[in-house]
């Protein structure tokens, strides 16, 4: 996915925007969906999923168990629709999954794929060695799957499924990765006792991720109780039913788009956004009205109006962690400084994100100070550079939204962006030239 070609950032400037984008579908609903639908006991078709290496990779992970995946585009009111049609089967071993950087792939496939029969290997890009899987790993343990990672608890592993996993009660330690937690709650319905998970540790963080979790067990017909006061969640066992679901737009996705409203002003309409939804993106509503926009939800979607004139914020982004690379460049061009607070988890993410937004934005000339779990943006004027973004796609994007009115930004790497959004580069330049 490397590629060391820049990409230059389009420059607009004070030009306002007038235009209206369908975002690509939801990763984590999208990949959460198929972790689901391969345990159901019928088919299941999944309308507008998200086409990109994540997905992919999540796809390529399940056709390797044995789970059917059939893609079909269809005509709806006119217009060309992608379907996939998951058929679960009996999971197979013998087989080696590749993860890439996907946290849901390297953290949602080894679970179920411990209810396989035989040996699977996981392997994946050099960073995803670095990036924590250990609760996911212990838990394994715990419920007696025997897991070979040469006591490092990461990647590279291999796991001895036995076609079963009895279930039953477990503490993790999930304040570094909501994920840890899904990664059991979504496979759990298929062990014998089912689950009963206790989180012990930090504070957890994107707790609107472990909701949306919750939610689609429940779609697919599992039986989930939530103890918000103890931290606890239980599922029990029982048999998922194959769902016929329309993939939300991804909500975190739409950030950078809705920069282009507030760093030039003008309007910018996000189609199908959802009126209800667990997705962490919708809290952009909130948040950029704090930093000026105007929002509202119609028919049409979601508008957000903006002058061009970006007011700082003081906020604990903690609950909404991926959407900070995109607050930041917005930051970084307001009219009075931010404080971004709560996002320490940020460095375990595809790269440290705290520590490479410091060092991009400044590099570019700006004022940022960063903390453990905080970044301190001081807006000053920025100049022309290279944009680096760690192979980290929320960098890229935040990379082009310093560009339109940055005159000579170039973005390192952008096809790093297709982790999540199948076409930034091209979706961008057709919005603004």
């Amino acid at each position: 996915m490397t590629n060391n070609a820049h990409w230059p950032a389009i420059y607009r400037g004070t030009t306002p925007v007038d235009i209206s984008v369908v975002i690509p579908g939801s990763k984590s609903v999208t990949n959460r969906a198929l972790i689901l639908a391969a345990q159901a006991k019928s088919p299941s078709v999944l309308r507008r999923p998200l086409v990109s290496r994540d997905s992919e990779l999540m796809m390529a992970g399940l056709k390797a168990l044995g789970v059917g995946i059939a893609e079909k585009t269809v005509t709806v009111n006119g217009l060309k629709e992608l379907h996939w049609i998951v058929t679960p089967a009996a999971l197979r071993g013998g087989v080696k999954i590749e993860v890439g950087n996907a946290g849901t792939v390297m953290r949602f496939l080894p679970p179920l794929a411990a209810l396989a029969t035989g040996e699977v290997a996981f392997d994946g890009d050099p960073r995803s060695y670095e990036r924590p899987l250990a609760p996911v790993i212990k838990a394994l343990d715990e419920l007696g799957v025997l897991v070979d990672h040469d006591n490092r608890y990461s990647l590279p592993l291999k796991l001895h499924g036995t076609g079963s996993i009895p279930g039953g009660n477990l503490i993790i330690d999930a304040s570094a990765s909501s994920q840890f937690l899904s990664a059991l709650l979504l496979v759990a319905p298929s062990f014998e006792k089912g689950i009963v998970v206790k989180h012990q540790g930090g504070a957890l963080p994107s707790m609107p991720h472990i909701e949306m979790t919750v939610d689609m067990l429940r779609d697919f017909g599992a039986t989930v109780e939530v103890d918000t006061d103890n931290q606890s969640w239980s599922v029990k066992p029982g048999v998922l039913q194959g769902q016929d679901l329309v993939i939300e737009p991804d909500l975190s996705n739409a950030a950078p788009f809705l920069s282009l409203a507030m760093v030039c002003g003008g309007s910018v309409t996000i189609s199908d956004w959802p009126k209800v939804t667990t997705q962490p993106g919708d809290q952009l509503r909130s948040i950029l009205t704090a930093m000026g926009a105007t929002v509202s939800m119609s028919d049409a979607g979601l508008t957000l109006k903006g002058s061009g004139t970006i007011h700082g914020i003081d906020i604990d982004l903690h609950d909404v962690g991926e959407l900070t690379p995109s607050i930041a460049a917005l930051a970084a061009l307001a009219d009075s400084p931010s404080h971004l607070r709560g996002i320490g988890h940020l460095r375990l993410h595809e790269t440290d994100r705290l520590a490479a937004l410091t060092r991009e934005i400044n590099a570019l000339g700006g004022n940022v100070v960063e903390e453990e779990t905080a970044l301190h943006i001081t807006p000053t004027p920025l100049h022309a550079g290279v944009f680096h973004t760690y192979e980290d796609h929320r960098l890229a994007t935040a990379g082009a939204v310093l560009g339109l009115v940055v005159k000579g930004i170039e973005v390192e790497n952008i096809a790093t962006t297709r982790k999540t959004l199948p076409d930034f580069p091209g979706l961008w330049s057709s919005l603004l030239v």
